[in-house]
């Protein structure tokens, strides 16, 4: 495997119907609303056939690190309820799997996300990035199970009372955070580096 590469195999459990979770994932326009820890944007730029094979869409993503990931999904295979395959192109490429199982009044959800960091910063600082980019996977991952369960709740709620009980889903990072990151790091460059950290 090379440094720019990536294996990702997450796991979601969720109550309800393979439907209800294949009608929310499935959307791909409706991540940013109930993902929006996340998912920043995504919007559909070709419409496939029938069953969605052949549909594009574009993506702007971005977990706790302070960057944008932006690339494009084709799907290549669709499977309704039970889930959908997509090739990935742009700052990432490769290939993701959302696979959904009914078990009882729960569903399994696998997404088996495998692809390389293409973008410049990311395939040759990959090194020193690969960490990093793999907890901001795994935090984004966890945002999106919670998100998706309070999407479940959302949609279930008989009225509207109830449906404006249901917290929000988790919000993104706050910029100003990044803002104090970023200025902790400049002057960290402008200090120069003590003897005893070498």
């Amino acid at each position: 495997m090379a440094g720019n590469d990536y294996l990702f195999v997450d796991r979601w459990r969720v109550r309800g119907s393979v439907q209800e979770v294949s009608d929310i994932i499935g959307d791909a326009a409706g991540f940013a609303r109930w993902w929006p820890a996340f998912v920043l944007g995504s919007e559909q730029v070709k419409a496939g056939d029938a069953s969605g094979v052949g549909t594009v869409y574009a993506w702007r993503l971005k977990g706790w690190l302070p960057y944008v990931v932006r690339f494009h999904t084709r799907v290549l295979e669709s499977h309704p309820p039970y889930g959908y395959s997509i090739e990935v192109f742009g700052d990432l490429t490769g290939r993701g799997v959302w696979s959904f199982e009914q078990d009882g009044d729960w569903v399994n959800i696998t997404y088996d996300w495998r692809v390389s960091a293409d973008r410049p910063l990311l395939r040759y600082g990959s090194f020193i990035a690969k960490p990093l980019l793999a907890s901001n996977h795994r935090w984004a991952m966890l945002r999106g199970e919670e998100s998706l369960r309070l999407e479940l709740e959302r949609r279930r709620a008989p009225t509207p009372e109830e449906r404006s009980c249901i917290p929000a889903p988790p919000a993104p990072v706050p910029p100003s955070l990044w803002a104090s990151l970023r200025a902790g790091l400049e002057l960290l460059r402008e200090k120069p580096a003590s003897p005893m950290a070498r």
